[in-house]
């Protein structure tokens, strides 16, 4: 087997693709069934949180830039360095699967409380706030999860059964395209610390009143 990086075309691995995108959908829509199944006392914290971070974006330019890139850099980067080593695990791989769907539960959890909280206007927020940087987040975790599963199974194939074939050069594609979605991740950190806050600064609904302090938004992510 020659080196190369793995052929990840949605054509050759349609069963894939659309395998990890049900569980990105179907952990999305069981993200927006949790907030429904919450106790009103949850739901009021919640609100209270969401709405402390609200207030945090009525003056962006006192945001650090550099501080929220490198947080949600860290954040993506761990979650992604997960898949890579679960993938090489061989054993690990349900878990790589089980964090696609947690990515998309994150997705639906934050999308149903902000329509909860603010209607349509919620979902606007979330569109503006969100949507670009997970339009590249998500497909980068997917693609590195694919291959993660493509790794798993070579090595179960081609080592176990077949006892034949070089672990080294697919193990090199797999951590070159996990080194690919690393760059991907980069430019949506970027532009989730540098550009979002101005685009959520004016598109924010009204914050519900909070007397707590300010959280991390990671479920908006």
């Amino acid at each position: 087997m020659q080196l190369r990086l793995w052929n990840l075309s949605a054509r050759d691995n349609v069963n894939l693709y659309v395998f990890v995108g049900v569980l990105v959908i179907v952990g999305a829509i069981f993200g927006g069934m949790l907030v429904h199944a919450l106790t009103l006392e949850q739901q009021q914290e919640l609100a209270d949180h969401l709405g402390a971070y609200l207030t945090t974006l009525e003056h962006p330019d006192q945001l650090s830039a550099s501080d929220a890139f490198w947080s949600n850099f860290r954040f993506y980067a761990k979650w992604l360095l997960l898949i890579w080593l679960l993938g090489l695990s061989v054993i690990g791989l349900p878990f790589v699967f089980a964090l696609d769907f947690l990515k998309g539960v994150l997705v639906g959890f934050a999308i149903a409380l902000l329509a909860q909280q603010f209607e349509w206007k919620g979902v606007w927020f979330f569109l503006v706030a969100t949507a670009p940087q997970n339009a590249i987040v998500v497909p980068a975790l997917m693609i590195a999860s694919i291959s993660a599963a493509r790794f798993a199974y070579f090595v179960v194939r081609e080592r176990l059964f077949r006892r034949k074939g070089q672990l080294l050069p697919p193990f090199l594609a797999h951590t070159a395209v996990t080194g690919l979605m690393l760059v991907a991740l980069v430019v949506a950190s970027l532009f989730e610390a540098y550009v979002s806050p101005y685009l959520v600064s004016r598109t924010a609904p009204p914050s519900v009143s909070s007397t707590t302090s300010t959280i991390h938004a990671n479920f908006l992510r």
